[in-house]
């Protein structure tokens, strides 16, 4: 059946692959991004010849997340067009590299903006109208460094993606007797396919990063060892994938996570035991109601 799809950071990497994907398979997607007539207009531009070359449907649409207007207007676009929202793929996310002490309070708060508190601006955005409607599908792209192994360095993204992980859980259980679903994509680390690492962002203290001169390479290192343990067929592609396979699950099937690593980095054993113990305590403490909309609904 065919969705009305929003996804957030659909200018390049996952984003642009899970919605051109999700287009190809059928659904209406609106691909979000910022300056789709300014700096991004060349990607739109691109989108919307692709979809017509394809006959597919697939919309270009600005949205800062950044912006609460900006959230609120998009999402207004979608609504007046289509008539509702079925699923929104929370993929907006911005990398950041460099010693943690290096990081201000205030280059610390920026991260959060995006990765965080940009989703919560298109949650309360979207989340009225599938309440409204008693329908939906949340979709997040994590990241298995909330639960898995990472190198050092990568302290303000990490925590900010584990702060949006758990959101994540949190509001799984609060949207369920909503009829609206929840669903975790958690992709491993890609050395190939995604502009994540050349466009990541850095601390402007740079006497501190100076400081930690005896680390210099270590992250070269890191990446040249990462290229070393991720097989040849490792593709991004493989995310977009398993989001248009959830997608188009029947409602009230779709899993909780699903780990996309192609490294190894303990992230899938750690979410297996992490999950059975969270559906254990949710039933002890009498809320097994919430762990799905199969069981509300029914």
């Amino acid at each position: 059946m065919s969705s009305v799809i929003l996804v957030t950071g659909a200018g390049s990497g996952i984003g642009r692959l899970s919605a051109e994907a999700l287009a190809r398979a059928g659904h209406t997607v609106y691909a979000s991004m910022r300056g789709i007539d300014g700096r991004n207009s060349d990607r739109a531009l691109e989108m919307r010849a692709a979809a017509e070359r394809g006959g597919y449907d697939l919309r270009p649409l600005e949205l800062d997340v950044l912006s609460q207007p900006s959230a609120d207007a998009a999402v207004a676009t979608i609504i007046a067009e289509q008539g509702g929202i079925d699923v929104v793929m929370h993929n907006v996310g911005h990398l950041v590299i460099g010693p943690t002490e290096a990081f201000t309070p205030e280059e610390l708060a920026k991260v959060f903006d995006t990765n965080l508190f940009g989703v919560q601006r298109v949650n309360r955005a979207v989340l009225p109208e599938m309440r409204k409607r008693e329908h939906g599908l949340v979709l997040w792209i994590s990241s298995t460094t909330t639960k898995g192994g990472f190198p050092p360095f990568l302290g303000p993204y990490a925590a900010a993606k584990a702060a949006m992980d758990s959101l994540a859980v949190t509001m799984s259980y609060e949207l369920t007797r909503f009829g609206i679903e929840t669903s975790i994509v958690v992709p491993g680390a890609f050395t190939r396919g995604t502009n994540h690492f050349p466009t990541a962002g850095r601390p402007a203290d740079e006497e501190t990063v100076a400081a930690y001169a005896r680390y210099d390479g270590l992250l070269d290192q890191v990446g040249e060892r990462l290229s070393e343990l991720t097989p040849d067929d490792a593709d991004p592609r493989a995310v977009a994938d398993e989001v248009v396979r959830i997608v188009g699950l029947p409602e009230g099937s779709r899993p909780a996570r699903s780990v996309i690593d192609f490294v190894g980095d303990g992230a899938a054993e750690v979410i297996e035991v992490a999950e059975r113990m969270r559906i254990d305590f949710a039933r002890r403490i009498g809320i097994a109601d919430l762990l799905s909309i199969e069981k509300t609904q029914a």
